[in-house]
This record gives C-alpha cells, sequence and structure tokens, in this order.
C-alpha cells in the first residue's frame, strides 16, 4: 500500500511508523487511520519486524482528532462519535497491545487525546523535554477514549487519573516521567537517537519472550492471582520451547554473548 499520510520504513529490524500530516500537527482523519491500521497490520504479520518506533512529523507528535474532520455538515445528520471511536482508534490501540512485538512512541511534541493516549499504549514513551500530554477530551465535552480510560488509572493510579481527565490540563513531559507515566525524557535533538537505540537493543532480544511478556502484562489486568500463575506456567512452557532459549542457554554456558532470532 502507498501511504499517503504517514510513513513506514524498515531497517535493522524495526519498523518506523511516522504520522505525516504535520500541518494540522498529525490529527486524525479517516484515511491516515486507516493507514496507520493498514501499517501496524503490517508489522505485526511480518517477521523482519522485531520492534516498532511510533512518531510524529513536525513539531506535534499527534493532535488526536482532526475536529473539521467530524463536524456536523448542514442539513445532515452529526457524526456518530461512537463509530469513528469503533473504526479508528479502536483498532490502533488493539494494535499495538495485541502485537506481541514492543514499541515505543517517540514523542516529539503535543500529544493531545486520542494521541496521547494511542502514545500511552506503546510499551515504552521517550519524550522530548518540551513534549506534553494532554486529556483534551473534556475541553469540548467528551470522554477519553483510544483507551484512556483503561490505561490512565492503571499507569498513575485514580486520583491521578481522575484528575488528568476531568481537568485537562497539560503535563509536562518531566512531569509526566516523575509520576511514573511515561518511560523516559531526553532532549528535543536526541530524541530520535535515542528511540531508535531502544528500539534496536529490543529488535535484537528474543522477540518471542518479549511477546509473551507483553501477553502476560495483558492479562494480569484481568487475572486473579491463580488465574495468572497458571498462565505464567503456560507461557513458560511455551518460551522454553522456542530457538531463542536454547541460543540463551548456549551463549550462558558457552560465555558468549547470544544471537537471537526472534523465533
Amino acid at each position: 500500500m502507498n501511504y499517503q499520510f504517514i510513513r513506514y520504513e524498515i531497517a535493522d529490524g524495526v519498523a518506523t511508523l511516522t504520522l505525516n500530516r504535520p500541518d494540522v500537527l498529525n490529527s486524525f482523519h479517516r484515511p491516515m487511520a486507516d493507514e496507520t491500521i493498514d501499517a501496524l497490520r503490517r508489522t505485526a504479520d511480518d517477521p523482519a519486524v522485531r520492534a516498532v518506533v511510533l512518531t510524529g512529523a513536525g513539531r506535534a507528535f499527534c493532535a488526536g482528532q482532526n475536529l473539521q474532520a467530524v463536524l456536523p455538515r448542514e442539513g445532515e445528520p452529526a457524526p456518530d462519535l461512537g463509530e469513528i471511536v469503533r473504526a479508528q482508534y479502536n483498532p490502533i490501540i488493539r494494535l499495538i497491545r495485541h502485537t506481541e512485538k514492543p514499541f515505543v512512541a517517540a514523542v516529539n511534541g503535543a500529544a493531545a487525546g486520542a494521541g496521547a493516549n494511542i502514545a500511552l499504549a506503546c510499551d515504552f514513551v521517550v519524550a522530548a523535554e518540551n513534549a506534553t500530554f494532554i486529556q483534551a477530551f473534556s475541553r469540548i465535552g467528551l470522554i477519553p477514549d483510544s483507551g484512556g480510560t483503561f490505561l490512565l488509572p492503571r499507569l498513575v493510579g485514580l486520583a491521578r487519573a481522575t484528575a488528568l481527565m476531568m481537568l485537562a490540563e497539560k503535563l509536562p513531559a518531566t512531569e509526566a516521567h516523575a509520576m511514573g507515566l511515561i518511560y523516559r525524557v531526553c532532549p528535543a535533538d536526541r530524541l530520535m537517537d535515542e528511540a531508535m537505540a531502544l528500539a534496536r537493543r529490543l529488535a535484537a532480544m528474543p522477540t518471542r519472550a518479549l511477546g509473551m511478556i507483553k501477553r502476560a502484562l495483558n492479562r494480569t489486568f484481568t487475572n486473579d492471582l491463580d488465574a495468572q500463575l497458571k498462565l505464567e506456567a503456560e507461557l513458560q512452557a511455551e518460551a522454553g520451547r522456542t530457538h531463542d532459549y536454547q541460543e540463551g542457554v548456549a551463549a550462558f554456558l558457552e560465555k558468549r554473548t547470544p544471537v537471537f532470532q526472534g523465533r
């Protein structure tokens, strides 16, 4: 598929997906959402991709939904915002969370609304010092979507999540890092170097084991202890049958650096 509103590149086992509508702060309309979903499906299916970097072109990461694309037109019924969420944002969040490969969000500027929650759905968030996060929904009479009401309480607790969502105040990257919302903050001119170094490191690791860690972390939100212990045993059995486990043990015994192949 030839993309018009995103860029998609693969190098060194890392797929880089760049939201590419900088003139509107990479805000989503349906065509960009469709392209993003297509690219994310490609990352899931391509064995050459062992880690993913998600970022934005220009001075913003993503400003969320482009409101111009959903304004009611004269003489027509108002757009069904729930259907837009179901068609555009839910598939993106599901693909990020259920693709068993590590995702790194490189947040280069403002991450607002759905844009913030897409970043927070990634396994690692590396943000520039000048980046900001804002749950902007309540400012226009909406509720957080794109997994926001699920992710935020689990990342920072109910009290902070409530404040972030109801007050819709802009959160600087340094404060987001201090409260445990994101993984790392770095100077803006170092952002892509830091994010790509992390992604390349992840791409050289045992991909299936990382994917199983992600599967277990997803399930811990809903499992009780006994169910999680059962899942750990099942996943450990699966991991023990992988090529990378055999390579890891052999490298340990031979006192050398393992060469993992992601299988």
